[in-house]
C-alpha cells in the first residue's frame, strides 16, 4: 500500500505545488514510483511534470466511469499525474477514497496537491491522507493561514501533519524582515520536517525548467526532507 499525503497551506502563493513536485522527484531518486493526485481545479501540476501535452483524462473521468483507471495516468521520470476536473461539486469524500483504491498497490507514495485555503478541494485531498504536510512562507500571514490550515485538515482526520518552511531567505531572517524558524514552529504548533531556502531558480519550473539541480540548496533540502518521510534520520537544519 501506498503511503498518501496531504499537502496544503493556508493561503496561495507559497510554493505549494512547486513544492509538492520537488518532493515526488526526490522521492523518485530515492526509487520510489510516485503518483500525484491534483486536487486543485487551476490544475498546474501537469505543467511541472511535463505531461500536459499528453493530457486527455481527469480524475472526474474515472469516478464517473468515462474511462479506466489507468488511461486517466500520466507518467514522466517516474512520476505519474492524475489530473483535477474543472468541477467536482458532485465528488465526496466516499468517491475520493474509492478512486485511491484503484492506484494504492501501484506506488509507493500518493501525493495530494490540496488547493490553497481550507474549502473543498482541501477535504478532498484529505479524503484518503493517512497524514499531511503543510507549506508555510515565514511571514506573518502565511504562518496563521498554516496554523489554521493544519488545524482543519486535524478535524478531517489527518492527525500527522509536519510543517515545511519554505522559501525561506536566511538574510531576511537575520534581518527581522522574515520571522525566525522557531516563531514559525511555535505560530503554526506544528512539528516542523523542513526548511526549504529561497532559489529563484526553483521558479523556472513553472515554466518547464527543471526545478531543482544537485548544485542548488533546494535540492538537498528536497532530498533531506523525502529522506525524513521514507524513515531515515537526517538531522534538521534550520539554516
Amino acid at each position: 500500500m501506498a503511503k498518501k499525503i496531504v499537502v496544503a497551506s493556508g493561503k496561495g502563493g507559497v510554493g505549494k505545488t512547486t513544492f509538492t513536485v520537488a518532493l515526488a522527484k526526490a522521492l523518485a531518486k530515492l526509487g520510489n514510483h510516485v503518483l500525484i493526485i491534483d486536487c486543485d481545479r487551476l490544475r498546474s501540476v501537469d505543467l511541472l511534470v511535463g505531461v500536459t501535452k499528453e493530457l486527455v483524462y481527469d480524475f472526474g473521468d474515472v469516478i464517473l466511469g468515462r474511462c479506466e483507471p489507468l488511461e486517466a495516468v500520466y507518467e514522466n521520470d517516474r512520476i505519474s499525474v492524475l489530473s483535477c476536473p474543472s468541477d467536482y461539486e458532485n465528488i465526496d469524500s466516499e468517491k475520493m477514497k474509492k478512486l485511491v483504491d484503484h492506484y494504492d498497490c501501484d506506488y509507493n507514495f500518493i501525493l495530494f496537491d490540496a488547493p490553497a485555503g481550507i474549502g473543498r478541494g482541501l477535504s478532498l485531498a484529505c479524503a484518503a491522507a493517512d497524514c499531511g504536510i503543510v507549506v508555510a512562507t515565514p511571514d506573518l500571514v502565511c504562518v496563521r493561514s498554516a496554523c489554521t490550515a493544519a488545524n482543519e485538515m486535524a478535524r478531517m482526520g489527518v492527525s500527522r501533519c509536519r510543517l515545511v518552511i519554505n522559501r525561506a531567505d536566511k538574510k531576511d531572517i537575520v534581518k527581522g524582515r522574515l520571522l525566525n524558524i522557531d516563531k514559525v514552529i511555535d505560530s503554526t504548533q506544528v512539528q516542523l520536517i523542513g526548511v526549504v531556502p529561497e532559489d529563484e531558480k526553483i521558479r523556472l519550473g513553472a515554466m518547464g525548467g527543471e526545478i531543482y539541480k544537485k548544485r542548488q540548496e533546494s535540492y538537498v533540502a528536497f532530498s533531506n526532507i523525502a529522506k525524513r518521510i521514507c524513515g531515515e534520520y537526517i538531522p534538521l537544519s534550520l539554516l
